[in-house]
């Protein structure tokens, strides 16, 4: 081998510079003559000679040997047992490694030997350089710790797992080593004075062993150790005993794990009888007994990604990933491996080549497409250790620079890079032929994404390059922080027990959700929504394949979260909720109004009777799959928001309803039921809603203000087999029925109820007898409590307590009252729930206590009731404050222009709320917003109250 003219000022000045050391002057002519050629070629051989005098001395000899790797171990070994500290051994492993390297980069610059014998010392070099230093610490940590032993007391070792090419044995120049620690049984450390854990000291062991071999010193480093490999990757913990590694794989083991898998091999022939048990615990995770064509699939997917990475990272002329590539052919032996292994096992050999031989034996391939593949194997593994070994650097790629070039050319025995890149080319492209053939990409006929939403996934892991894909193939202007949302969702995921079932449909359905997602104007919002939704429902692969299988599902889960966190939140919350997605019909047409205790009896029905627990969790379900609709039918608009009222209202009716019926059966169950009820029937109790309840008026966040009541006489008794006062029962009811509503089951809450409004507040009696009620209404309510009463209404009850309310009501509202003395009472109430309730923001409108606002229009509308009905008793017909300002203007207080104004202005205000609520904002706006209504409204205040 000659160097061309371009190459001999480079060689003769790094020559002149190594021969000026008296060292050489011991060198055989031949060696001297081979310097010279490799000083043009290769800077990792000629900076180790410069550094290291030993080397300069040994080489020579070295080179005589043809197979130095039957004895790396055996001198390792010697060497380390002479260190005294761990510097010592990190000196000594990195020196070793070095000089054992020159060794094998000189012999590939000369072509002195073939491929395959360069490939065997890379890998032995790795496993001898690992096992001894496993071996040297091993010792230590038994010293500092005990011997890690198991429940019997024999001691346990820990094995390590060679991955990829060291795996196979066919390691590259200047690869990382992927590994995987593991030990056969947990137990404690024995012989010390402290006994630890085997996890604990096996941990501590790897760290160690990674510290020895990958942190750089002045020496320069071993190798980039990778455990990424391990279960759960980065996230999961450093060291895992046989079962949990069984566990693992049987229940979480992707089909990326089983392409690893393959090549596995334990580093230190000594250990191979304790791989044997695991060897065989792992091979049904590896190779499936049936013929297992979906390997085909996933392969091609895990290609695709290389793919998308070469692309956007612009790795041009890349030997390994590029199309037709090292890593295409390995693709090909892969999946002869995974589809047929369980069957054949020739297909189940780690190395490349011998799987390429057993697929030739098999016929599975043409026997010149096995040669052609075999032949660009070796060709381009031999360009890649020699790129790697020119600078011992870690790329697959082709050089750029013209020197390097040539220098590649000629150590390939090439006249030119010219020459060189040709046949590249054509072994590149007799591979990727075959593998179009065999795995090509087929698209998905049922997979409407297009590629850029395939990659925004494939590449998640990549921050940078899919903040490239959103800004330039989906315009986002959001992209950086947009890519940072999926970033950290797909490392989330990483921590998550995913089966392989689960890794697959979510492989499908995320391009889905993105093509989706990215077509809605407000996709800046909505992806964090979606996601995180995603990540609560992730584990629960029934749902995720209702997304993946039902297309308008997944469209109206993404035009909901988007419009709506409290919804997204909710989804999050109560994955059942999901299947409300499945039909749109059905979503955004709510219950009618008059169908909601019919079907939510039905919805009971499914359910034992005396199954307390899960007739408490259904009400909870029922309630949320409604609002689901509710709110469905508020975003699309086809609910105004006076009727999503009237439906949350009506919905609530029902559910006070339902919870009675429970609360009567459980107590009925316990104590019988008062004897009065016997004869008349009906359960002799209410419930009266006051607020927004009352009023026809819940929004989605609303508590339920309520008061019960009974009509049940002095000393009436129980008529079961543990008798009770009833009075006293009707309050252990009511007490039940606040249990029911506030017992937090796993689908929350059913309301929050507040009692505080009945007589004498928190200090009366939790359940008020009618005749009570009405001496109370009339003898010692303040003014307060008579406002609070035309917001009232009976939302459940027997006819003869709904009769009694309704004359009490009726009543006390039409009383004839001082229009002054009101005025003050009304006003000085305003002003003390306003400096109670009103929590001033700067710059904003708070729309329920602001000067203006909601409370302003029902305080006004609680005045002229109080002060007119006792002249036009028809004004307390109505609890709404829609209907209780259409009266006013029917019985001629107000003008219509008047009151149409404030009807408006107070559906407008509480419009703006419904939605606030279901973006979960605080009910306030900016300052410039309802200028217009909140001057109607203080001036109509000012008319009538000031």
């Amino acid at each position: 081998m000659l160097l061309p003219d371009k190459l001999i000022p480079i060689s003769d000045s790094v020559f002149e510079t190594l021969m000026a050391k008296p060292a050489f002057e011991s060198w055989p002519e031949n060696r001297t003559d081979e310097l010279k050629l490799i000083s043009g070629l290769s800077q990792f051989i000629t900076e180790a000679l410069q550094r290291d005098e030993g080397l300069i001395e040994q080489l020579p000899i070295m080179l005589e040997d043809n197979s130095r790797c039957a004895d790396y171990r055996q001198r390792l070994k010697a060497l380390l047992d002479q260190c005294s500290d761990e510097a010592a051994g990190h000196r000594v492993l990195r020196q070793f490694r070095n000089r054992e390297m020159s060794y094998i980069a000189w012999r590939d610059f000369l072509a002195s030997w073939e491929l395959e014998q360069s490939l065997q010392h890379l890998s032995e070099l790795a496993e001898a350089m690992i096992f001894e230093t496993y071996q040297w610490q091993y010792k230590i940590c038994c010293q500092e710790w005990g011997t890690p032993c198991n429940s019997e007391g024999t001691p346990q070792p820990m094995l390590i797992i060679g991955m990829g090419k060291l795996g196979g044995g066919e390691l590259n120049f200047s690869s990382d080593i992927d590994l995987i620690f593991t030990y056969p049984e947990n137990g404690e450390t024995q012989g010390a004075r402290r006994s630890i854990a085997n996890a604990q000291f096996f941990t501590r062991l790897g760290q160690r062993i990674i510290k020895a071999l990958d942190q750089h010193t002045f020496d320069g480093f071993c190798y980039r150790v990778d455990m990424r490999l391990r279960p759960f990757g980065e996230s999961g913990p450093l060291v895992m005993s046989y079962a949990a590694l069984e566990d693992y794989y049987q229940e979480q083991g992707r089909d990326w794990e089983r392409y690893a898998m393959i090549k596995a091999r334990v580093m230190g022939s000594e250990m191979y009888p304790e791989y044997q048990e695991l060897r065989k615990m792992l091979r049904p995770f590896v190779f499936r007994r049936y013929i297992d064509f979906s390997a085909i699939q996933s392969l091609r997917r895990m290609k695709s990604m290389i793919s998308s990475e070469v692309r956007r990272r612009g790795l041009s002329n890349n030997i390994k990933l590029g199309a037709g590539g090292i890593r295409e052919v390995e693709f090909i032996a892969q999946v002869f491996q995974l589809i047929r292994g369980g069957r054949e096992p020739s297909l189940r050999g780690r190395g490349l080549l011998e799987t390429l031989q057993a697929i030739k034996e098999l016929a599975l391939l043409d026997e010149f497409e096995v040669d052609n593949l075999s032949n660009a194997y070796l060709f381009l593994r031999r360009t890649e250790n020699l790129i790697q070994a020119m600078a011992d650097k870690q790329t697959q790629t082709l050089p750029d620079s013209e020197i390097e070039q040539l220098k590649l050319a000629v150590a390939m025995g090439f006249e030119s890079y010219v020459e060189l890149t040709a046949e590249i080319a054509a072994h590149m492209k007799n591979v990727h032929d075959i593998f179009e053939e065999l795995i090509g990409i087929e698209e998905d006929q049922c997979d409407t994404a297009a590629p850029h939403f395939h990659e925004l996934w494939d590449m998640a892991a990549e921050q940078d390059v899919i903040e490239n894909i959103l800004d330039s193939d989906l315009a986002q202007t959001q992209a950086e922080s947009l890519a940072k949302t999926i970033f950290q969702y797909k490392q989330d995921l990483a921590k998550k027990t995913l089966g392989p079932r689960g890794r697959e449909v979510l492989n499908r359905l995320m391009p889905k959700v993105f093509s989706t997602l990215f077509a809605h104007k407000d996709a800046q919002f909505g992806l964090s929504r979606v996601l995180h939704l995603l990540h609560k429902i992730v584990t629960r692969t029934t749902y995720l394949e209702l997304l993946d299988e039902h297309p308008a599902a997944l469209t109206q889960l993404i035009r909901l979260c988007t419009a709506s966190p409290m919804i997204s939140e909710q989804l999050g919350r109560y994955p059942i909720l999901l299947d409300e997605l499945i039909d749109p019909q059905h979503l955004y047409n709510p219950v009618p109004l008059d169908s909601y205790k019919t079907e939510l009896r039905d919805y009971l029905a499914r359910i034992p009777e005396d199954d307390m627990e899960q007739q408490i969790e259904a009400l909870r379900q029922f309630k949320q799959i409604c609002i689901l609709r509710i709110a469905a039918g508020d975003i699309a608009g086809v609910l105004p928001i006076t009727k999503v009222s009237d439906h949350l209202t009506y919905l609530a009716e029902a559910i006070v309803e339902a919870v009675i019926n429970q609360a009567w059966q459980q107590m009925a169950e316990k104590y019988g039921v008062p004897t009065h009820v016997n004869d008349r029937g009906g359960k002799g109790f209410a419930v009266v809603g006051y607020g927004k309840v009352g009023g026809w008026e819940l929004g989605y966040n609303s508590d339920l203000d309520i008061v019960f009541m009974h009509d049940c006489p002095v000393n009436v008794y129980t008529d079961g087999k543990k008798e009770i006062d009833g009075r006293q029962f009707y309050l252990r009811l009511a007490q039940r029925i606040i249990h029911i509503f506030s017992i937090r089951t796993a689908s929350g809450i059913l309301y929050e109820v507040d009692t505080r409004l009945r007589p004498s507040g928190a200090s009366g009696l939790l359940v008020s007898p009618t005749d009570s009620f009405d001496e109370y209404q009339h003898s010692d309510a303040w003014t307060w409590e008579h406002q609070a009463l035309v917001r009232a209404r009976m939302i459940y009850g027997d006819t003869p307590l709904q009769q009694a309310f309704a004359k009490t009501r009726q009543d006390i509202l039409c009383l004839e009252r001082e229009q002054e003395a009101l005025k003050k009472q009304v006003t000085d109430m305003r002003i003390k729930m306003r400096d109670h309730l009103g929590g001033k923001k700067s710059g904003r409108f708070m729309l329920k206590q602001d000067p203006g606002g909601i409370t302003d229009v029902e305080f006004l509308a609680q005045y002229l009731v109080l002060n007119f009905s006792h002249e036009k008793p028809k004004l307390s017909r109505w609890s709404d404050n829609i209907r209780l300002f259409e009266s006013m203007i029917a019985q001629g207080v107000m003008d219509e222009a008047q009151a149409m104004g404030l009807i408006k202005a107070y559906i407008e205000m509480r419009d703006q709320i419904h939605h606030r609520n279901l973006l979960n904002l605080d009910a306030d706006v900016a300052e410039d917003k309802f200028i217009d209504e909140r001057a109607l409204v203080t001036q109509v205040w000012k008319q009538w109250l000031e």
